[in-house]
Parts: C-alpha cells; structure tokens; sequence
C-alpha cells in the first residue's frame, strides 16, 4: 500500500491536498480498504459522514485521513475535523464528489469520510465485573447483522461483543454502516472457539446460550447472580455442540405465529434488555 497509509510509513503532516483524479495512489488505498485483506494488511477502515468522524475523534480513535468533498470545505464543523486531524499528524484530502462517490461506492455520498485504525480489545483482557453483559456470536456471517448487534449492544449499556471463530469483518463499510457510530464506543474481541472456551472457564461468568434444544425459557433465568455473556450462534447452523454444552444455561425465546425463527440481531436484542433489565431504568436514559 502508499507509504501515507501503512504504519510504519511517513506522514505528510499538516498537509491538505488536493485529489480530483481516480487515479491518485492515495485514492486507490483508500478504496482499497473496502476489501477485507487491505483492512487487514493497513490494519485501517473507513468510517463515512461528518457524525461519524466526530464520534470516533471524540472517544480518542486515531485518525490517518480525512476525506472531504469540496462542497462540505467552509463548514465549521468540517474544518474543526480537519484541524484535528492536521493536529494529529494524519493527512487531509479536499476531493471531487466523484473521487468521493467512488470511494464510498454510493451515487449520493456522505461528504466526509475518515479512515481510522482498528482497534481490539484482547480478550485475555476481558475481566467481567458485577453488572457487566458481554455478547458473544458464533461465525456471525451478516454485516447488517453484526452491525445491529455492536448498536444494540451500546444501547443496552453492554461491555462489548466477543466475535467466536471466523466471523464477518466489524471494521468492513457495511458493518461500520450499521453500527450507526457504536463500533467507536463498543469494544470488541476476537477469539477461536477454543480461546473462548479456556477464556470462559477462566472467567467467574454466566454463560447463557440460546439454542433450539434450549430448555429454558429466557425470562427465567438469573441474569443477577454473575456478568453474563450472551452466547448467539450463527445465522444459519445455530451454536455447535462444543459451544452449547458449555453454556451455563440453554434458552428459547417463546415465539407464536408462523415464523419459525427470529433474526439474529432481533433475537440478540430480546436477549440482552432482558438480561439487563434489573439493571436499565428510564432515568439513565439520554
């Protein structure tokens, strides 16, 4: 990848370019992070729209690149990003809306876009407290689905989702999309199942699954005595056995109606407000 990207690279500090062509290197990284393998080789994302970009400069994300189109240059808040940026020792490109457009890959572009560095939590340094709910998904497939599930999380005051096994990239435009801004607030982990397992037998946690063969209905089950972790399994296939018969309790979510299944990110979502339900109250609420 260009030097201005990668970590061991030199910065242009302070500079402001300005980028009309496609072909520009810069560019081309840039849009090269919309692929999994350049996210993971840069160890960058994006994350489009002004919002956005605050959010993650408010919470202390390191920012590399600012992107903007030449209509948003003159707006306040704009050029306070900028300057933030500049003071931060990343680069600032002024470009066409098309070279935006084509980065983002949307024919109404947001006019700002940032490129950041991933940031993970390790989980042997995952050490749950009392009151602490974690969300665990098992080879989580769908960036929608994801994205839903690390917003629901922020909303329910979670700890952070713990990603088992091969899963859908948290950093990808889709999942960043989706998250609505959570993934700057949420942390999140990555683990091999095996990981997960030793984690979980180290860890004093409840560990409550849901499962088809789930006896339990989930309103029974104290979510009070130790931090719990959410277990989901995968869209399609549900938890493996190795996962479920670890779990401290199996449960279903009683359903009526045609519908056979709730999805994922739904079903996640009944799971932790009821998990935190002693815990949530109208008054904490923005």
């Amino acid at each position: 990848m260009n030097q201005d990207f990668r970590n061991d690279g030199p910065r242009k500090v302070g500079q402001v370019k300005e980028v009309t062509s496609l072909a520009n290197p810069i560019v081309k990284d840039i849009k090269a992070l919309t692929v999994k393998k350049s996210r993971e080789e840069s160890g960058a994302f994006l994350a489009e729209g002004l919002k956005l970009v605050i959010d993650a400069l408010e919470l202390g994300w390191t920012i590399r690149t600012l992107v903007y189109a030449k209509a948003a240059k003159g707006k306040p808040l704009v050029e306070q990003v900028a300057a933030k940026t500049v003071a931060a020792g990343g680069l600032v490109l002024e470009v066409s809306e098309k070279v935006i457009g084509s980065i983002t890959r949307r024919d109404n572009p947001q006019m700002v876009v940032g490129v950041f560095e991933q940031r993970w939590r390790p989980l042997r340094d995952v050490k749950p407290k009392e009151g602490e709910t974690w969300v665990a998904l098992d080879r989580v497939r769908d960036p929608g689905n994801l994205g839903t599930i690390i917003r629901t999380a922020d909303a329910a005051g979670a700890s952070g989702v713990i990603l088992v096994g091969e899963t859908t990239d948290p950093f990808s435009l889709e999942t960043v999309r989706a998250t609505m801004g959570s993934v700057f607030a949420v942390p999140v982990v990555k683990a091999t199942p095996e990981e997960f397992l030793a984690w979980k037998r180290k860890a004093d946690v409840s560990v409550v699954a849901t499962h088809l063969a789930g006896a339990v209905d989930y309103r029974t089950i104290d979510y009070k005595r130790k931090p719990v972790v959410i277990l989901m399994g995968n869209e399609q296939s549900g938890l493996p056995d190795a996962l479920a018969k670890e779990a401290d309790a199996l449960a279903r979510i009683p359903q009526a109606g045609r519908a056979d299944s709730l999805n994922l990110a739904v079903a996640t979502a009944v799971m932790l407000f009821e998990a935190r339900r002693h815990i949530l109250t109208l008054s904490e609420t923005r």
